[in-house]
C-alpha cells in the first residue's frame, strides 16, 4: 500500500488503488454478452436440429406405418407430374397460336409499310440532311395513320449514309433495337425479334420488332431501314390470365385426383384396419371377436373368410386348452396317486437295503439297485408335481435376503462328489463382497444344481467354471463347460420338457428330463432370465440373471452370455 505525507504534517494516509479502465470494463462486458449470445445461438441451433430430426423421424414413421399416406403421396406425385406436363404443353400451344396470329398480322403490315415507304423515299439520295429528315418524318406519320390488323404499333425509319444514321422520329425505339436485328436488316433482308421496348413512362415492355430494308434507286452506301414495334402488352396479359387459369386448374385437378385416391384407399384400407384390430384382439385372447360382414363384395368375402378362420381357431384353442387341462390334471393325479404305493415300496426297500449284509452278494446288489431306482422314481414324481404346480399357476415364491456367494459354495460342495466321479474340476469365481439378493433360496439352489449337474454330465471330464457377478440392480451366475457343446438348433430346444440332445447317450445325472424346464420356470417366477449359449466342440454356457430386489425389472445382465474366450474345436486346452 502506498502512502503520502499530508500538507499539515499529520500522519500518512492510504491512497486507494486506481480504478479499472472504463474501456477495459466495457470490452469485458461486451465479450460476456457476445459469449452469451453465441451460447444461445448454439443452443437454438441444437434445439432446431433436434426438432427437425424428431419431425423427420415422425414423418418417416407415418410413411412406413400408413398405407393411406403412401398412396396419397404417390398419387399426388404422379397426378402432379401429369398435370404439369399437360399444362406446359397446353400453355405452349396456346402461346404459339396466340403469337403466331400476331406475327402474321405484323409481318403483313410491315410488308405493306415497306411498299409505301419505297414510293416515298425514291430519289432521296439527292437531298440534304433536312430534306431527308423531313421525308422520313412525313413517311413515318403516314405509316402511323395507316394502321393495321396487328393493333397498336410504333415506327422508326433510319437513313444510313456511310457512318451517319438519321433515325426518324422515335429516339427510344431506335435505341432499343437489338444489334442482331439491325445486322439482319442491314444485310438487305427482313427479320423479326421479341425484345423489350420502353413505353411512354420509360418502363421496358415486351414487344415484337419487325424490320426490313426499304429498296431505293440509289446504289452505294446509302440505305433506308424500316422498323415496326408491336407492343405485346395485351398478349402478355392474356397469357398471364391463361397461365393462372392453367395453374389453378392443375392444382384443383391434382387435389381432386388425390382426394379420389385417398377416398378409394380409405374404402379399401378401413376394412383391413378393422381386420387387423380384430386379429389383435383375437391374439390377446378375446376369442369371441368377429368382423362385421356388409354386402357381397370382395371385402365382405374377406370378412367371411376371416370369421371362419377365427371360428376354427377358437375351436382348436378350446380343444387344446381342454387337452392341456386334462394332461395337467392327469399328471397331478398320477403323481399324487403314486405317492402312497411308492412310500410303501420305499419302506420295504429301506428294510432290505439295511439288511443287505445278511444276503448273498447278488441279492444284496439287487437291494442296492432297488433303492437307487426308487430314489430316481421319487425324483421323477417330485419333478412332475412341480411342473403340475407351474401349469396350474399354483407356484409361490418365498423370497428372502440370501447371500448368493454362500449359496453357490453350498451347491458346489454338494456336487463335488459327483464331479470327482466324472473327473471334473469345479472352479468358482465370485466377488470378495457379499452379493445379497431377495430370492427363494430353495428354487435358486435347485436351478444351480440342475445347471452344474448338466455341465458335469456333458463336460467330458473337462473343468467347469462357475462365475458370480452383480451390479446395482441384478446378479448373474454362469456355468461354463468345455464338453460337446450345443448347436443353435439344439439351444432352442434345450429347455423343452423331456428333450435330449443325444437320445442314444445314457443319462447319468438325474433322469427325469424336466430339470432345465423346471429351472426355466423357477427363473421366470423370480422375474429373471435363464439363457444358454453353445457351440459344437467348444462347450456350452448357461447364464442365470436375477433381480436383486423381489419384483424388480431386468434391463441387462452383469455377465455376458457368450464367453470371452471360445476354444476352437480340435485345439488343446
Amino acid at each position: 500500500m502506498t502512502r503520502t505525507a499530508l500538507p499539515s504534517g499529520g500522519p500518512e494516509a492510504p491512497v486507494p488503488a486506481p480504478e479499472p479502465d472504463r474501456r477495459e470494463r466495457r470490452s469485458a462486458a461486451v465479450g460476456r454478452v457476445r459469449r452469451g449470445l453465441r451460447r444461445r445461438v448454439r443452443v437454438a441451433r441444437r434445439a432446431t436440429r433436434t426438432a427437425l430430426r424428431r419431425e423427420f423421424a415422425r414423418a418417416m414413421q407415418t410413411w412406413r406405418s400408413s398405407l393411406q399416406v403412401r398412396i396419397g403421396a404417390i398419387t399426388m406425385a404422379v397426378a402432379g407430374t401429369v398435370v404439369i406436363i399437360i399444362s406446359l404443353v397446353l400453355f405452349s400451344q396456346i402461346k404459339d397460336q396466340l403469337l403466331s396470329v400476331k406475327v402474321e398480322a405484323a409481318v403483313d403490315q410491315a410488308q405493306s409499310g415497306v411498299v409505301y415507304a419505297q414510293t416515298q423515299v425514291a430519289g432521296l439520295a439527292g437531298g440534304d440532311g433536312a430534306t431527308i429528315r423531313s421525308t422520313l418524318d412525313r413517311t413515318v406519320t403516314a405509316l402511323l395513320q395507316r394502321g393495321g390488323a396487328a393493333g397498336d404499333f410504333d415506327v422508326v425509319m433510319i437513313h444510313r449514309s456511310g457512318e451517319v444514321e438519321r433515325p426518324a422520329p422515335s429516339r427510344p425505339l431506335y435505341q432499343a433495337l437489338p444489334r442482331d436485328l439491325r445486322a439482319d436488316v442491314a444485310a438487305g433482308g427482313q427479320s423479326r425479334k421479341y425484345s423489350p421496348v420502353p413505353d411512354a413512362s420509360g418502363e421496358p415492355q415486351p414487344a415484337l420488332l419487325v424490320g426490313a430494308a426499304v429498296p431505293t434507286d440509289t446504289a452505294g452506301a446509302q440505305q433506308v431501314e424500316l422498323y415496326y414495334s408491336f407492343p405485346l402488352r395485351q398478349e402478355a396479359e392474356s397469357l398471364a390470365r391463361i397461365r393462372s387459369t392453367v395453374v389453378i386448374s392443375g392444382i384443383a385437378l391434382t387435389l381432386f385426383v388425390v382426394g379420389i385416391g385417398v377416398l378409394v384407399t380409405r374404402l379399401v384400407v378401413d376394412p383391413v384396419r378393422r381386420a387387423a384390430g380384430t386379429a389383435q384382439r383375437l391374439a390377446e385372447g378375446e376369442l369371441e371377436e368377429r368382423m362385421a360382414v356388409r354386402g357381397e363384395d370382395d371385402l365382405a368375402r374377406l370378412a367371411t373368410s376371416f370369421n371362419a378362420m377365427a371360428d376354427s381357431l377358437q375351436r382348436q384353442i378350446t380343444q387344446l386348452e381342454g387337452l392341456s387341462q386334462l394332461q395337467q390334471r392327469f399328471t397331478s393325479d398320477v403323481s399324487h396317486e403314486l405317492r402312497t404305493p411308492l412310500t410303501t415300496v420305499q419302506m420295504a426297500a429301506d428294510v432290505l437295503h439295511e439288511a443287505r449284509g445278511d444276503f448273498p452278494p447278488h441279492v444284496a446288489r439287487s437291494a442296492e439297485l432297488l433303492r437307487a431306482e426308487l430314489d430316481r422314481f421319487e425324483a421323477l414324481l417330485t419333478d412332475l408335481l412341480e411342473i403340475s404346480r407351474y401349469d396350474a399357476g399354483a407356484a409361490v415364491l418365498d423370497s428372502e435376503a440370501v447371500d448368493l456367494g454362500a449359496l453357490v459354495a453350498r451347491v458346489v460342495a454338494g456336487m463335488y462328489a459327483l464331479a470327482e466321479r466324472h473327473g471334473c474340476a469345479l472352479e468358482v469365481n465370485r466377488p470378495d463382497d457379499a452379493v445379497i439378493a431377495e430370492v427363494d433360496a430353495r428354487r435358486v439352489e435347485r436351478i444351480l444344481r440342475n445347471l452344474v449337474g448338466n455341465a458335469i454330465e456333458h463336460g467330458a471330464g473337462k473343468p467347469i467354471e462357475i462365475t458370480l457377478a452383480a451390479n446395482r440392480t441384478a446378479a448373474a451366475i454362469t456355468v461354463r463347460d468345455l464338453g460337446v457343446g450345443l448347436s443353435s438348433a439344439e439351444a432352442q430346444h434345450v429347455f423343452d420338457r423331456f428333450w435330449r440332445a443325444d437320445p442314444s447317450r445314457v443319462r447319468t445325472v438325474g433322469g427325469s428330463g424336466l430339470g432345465l424346464s423346471i429351472s426355466l420356470e423357477d427363473a421366470r417366477l423370480h422375474g429373471g432370465w435363464l439363457q444358454v449359449w453353445g457351440q459344437p466342440g467348444a462347450g456350452a454356457q448357461f447364464r442365470l440373471t436375477l433381480p436383486l430386489t423381489a419384483g424388480g425389472d431386468l434391463t441387462s445382465s452383469p455377465l455376458p452370455l457368450r464367453p470371452a474366450f471360445v476354444r476352437r474345436p480340435g485345439t488343446p486346452l
